[in-house]
């Protein structure tokens, strides 16, 4: 990785304290790192806003700080400049969610006698400036938060929001909860023009005797306790748990291709990251537009409708409404199977037990899932190797594809090496038969992007060696195909296969939506006029 010198600046958000398995932490602390000048300049162009909570927290600026009416405030278009249309729908929706959320936690405080809080408009950030650079050359640390800020008239109590699509995230580590905490407890008012370092700005003088995290769900409003802390408390959790973990961000080295790739200004000239130019068969981009990620699902995903790509996998929003049970049934099958092939040392899963259920099934719908664990310990992947192999159950990858100015990522369900040869297994679980008509690699993208990838080497390996896997569990057998990645024929209709998907999303920048057979089980259908069109319902 190609490392500018370094700004005077260090700057941590809490997000950059997760211990993600695919982070790299040598990207994570060149990001740390914000106002470092990069060569050569990318473009940031998004011809779509990506980030969920923009146009709502532009909404809840207009009502908690300008004294607009939610009425007033929705008319205005300004708050959803450049949100594709059902973004704009689903933040409609949700802002009176999220001021009901507040309403209700307002008055369960004011019944146990508390006093209210109000909006807080200033950004509170956590600074330490120093009077000379220190050992790094850093002149100013800055501790930043993403959230909604609130404090009593005093000053006393101070809470920030979190909020999450669905519902809170309960399951934050305690290292990013304690940060958060503690910026509420010693963070000033600050604020920092863009490229430039924070500088604090006159507002609160005295720091809280308490302070909240509270996580709240936009979809179902519910507020979450997640911190409820004296500043002494927070200060002595922040030392307990946060303090390290923003001494390992700076620290970083060790390189991990993945999805921090996408964003990571040291990409050129990365050497832990394959460059494989012309990967996904596209032309260089019309347009500059900020790099992206692409992986098979994001390509089935836009087959079914561009629409539904952009909100699900860009914006991330969801109704979260149930799966059915073939998903649910898929899924977990693949995480029993998942944790099965980590245990290390490693066994055949023909030598473990079956389990007596599975988390995510009722009880009636076990059995059909047994049955698929059972079949697949007859064709276990593990069994007969040798023990000084190899083993990677989904293990992600990600190469670069230079001419695209896209990271393609994968996630093999399994790797494994064989000999000196490198296996890639995909395992699906099915119903019934597929149709004999389709060609695999069309019906399964990801085994397309796996032949390219193997192909050109991303896993390294001896060819000869090296192979594709498809295995296919069904309540009465299981079967695997195997494939050659190194085949002409196959190598090109890979080739054919994720050009034709990924031409379309490459230049797309308006993500139309497009009804038909998948709406019915589209996750967004609910904020699209027309995948809820009543027509539909009777063509489908």
């Amino acid at each position: 990785m190609s490392h500018p010198l370094p700004s005077e600046v260090v700057r941590i958000g809490t997000t950059l304290l997760r211990e993600e398995a695919d982070a790299c932490a040598g990207g994570r602390a060149l990001r740390a790192r914000p106002l470092t000048k990069r060569e050569p300049e990318r473009s940031r162009r998004r011809p779509l806003q990506e980030f969920f909570f923009q146009p709502v927290g532009n909404l809840l600026d207009a009502i908690e700080f300008r004294n607009v009416s939610p009425e007033a405030a929705f008319a205005d278009l300004r708050h959803t400049r450049n949100c594709h249309p059902q973004h704009r729908i689903w933040a409609l929706e949700v802002v009176p969610v999220y001021l009901a959320a507040r309403a209700d936690h307002q008055a369960a405080r004011a019944a146990a006698g508390e006093p209210p809080t109000i909006p807080v408009a200033a950004e509170w950030v956590g600074l330490d400036r120093l009077r000379e650079p220190d050992v790094r050359g850093v002149k100013q640390y800055e501790r930043t938060v993403w959230g909604r800020r609130y404090s009593t008239e005093d000053g006393s109590i101070r809470e920030i929001w979190i909020p999450s699509i669905r519902s809170a995230k309960k399951n934050r580590p305690e290292a990013e909860i304690a940060a958060v905490a503690a910026i509420a407890a010693t963070g000033v008012p600050a604020r920092a023009d863009f490229g430039k370092p924070y500088k604090r700005i006159s507002g609160e003088a005295d720091a809280p005797q308490r302070v909240r995290v509270i996580g709240v769900g936009l979809g179902d409003g519910v507020p979450e306790t997640l911190a409820d802390w004296t500043a002494e408390e927070a200060a002595q959790r922040f030392s307990d748990h946060a303090r390290n973990r923003y001494a390992a961000v700076l620290g970083g080295r060790d390189l991990r291709p993945g999805s921090d790739c996408v964003r990571c200004d040291g990409l050129a000239g990365c050497t832990a990251l394959p460059e494989v130019p012309g990967l996904l068969g596209l032309p260089a981009p019309h347009r500059g537009r900020r790099r992206r990620s692409l992986s098979a699902s994001d390509l089935r995903i836009y087959d079914s409708c561009p629409a539904r790509f952009h909100l699900t996998r860009t914006l991330m929003i969801r109704d979260g409404q149930t799966e059915n049970e073939a998903i649910r049934r898929g899924r977990a099958v693949d995480a029993w199977l998942t944790e099965r092939h980590r245990q290390h040392p490693w066994t055949p899963c023909r030598s473990g037990p079956i389990p007596g259920g599975l988390p995510g099934l009722t009880e009636v719908e076990w059995e059909p899932a047994l049955k698929m664990i059972r079949a697949h310990r007859a064709i276990c992947p593990l069994d007969r190797l040798a023990s000084t192999e190899l083993v990677r159950p989904q293990w992600r990858l990600a190469a670069y594809d230079p001419v695209a100015d896209v990271v393609v990522i994968a996630d093999p369900d399994l790797l494994y090496t064989d000999a000196g040869g490198w296996v890639w297994r995909e395992t699906k679980t099915a119903s019934k038969r597929a149709w004999e008509g389709e060609p695999l690699l069309s019906r399964h993208p990801q085994l397309a992007l796996a032949v390219l990838l193997m192909n050109a080497g991303v896993l390294g390996g001896e060819p000869r060696r090296s192979r594709i896997e498809l295995e296919i569990l069904r309540e009465n057998g299981a079967a695997c195909e195997e494939i050659d990645p190194f085949d002409t024929a196959t190598l090109q209709q890979a080739r054919d296969v994720v050009s034709g998907l990924a031409s379309g999303w490459a230049d797309d920048e308006v993500y139309t939506p497009d009804p038909g057979k998948d709406c019915a089980k589209c996750e967004v259908r609910r904020w699209c006029p027309a995948g809820t069109d009543p027509a539909l319902e009777i063509s489908s």
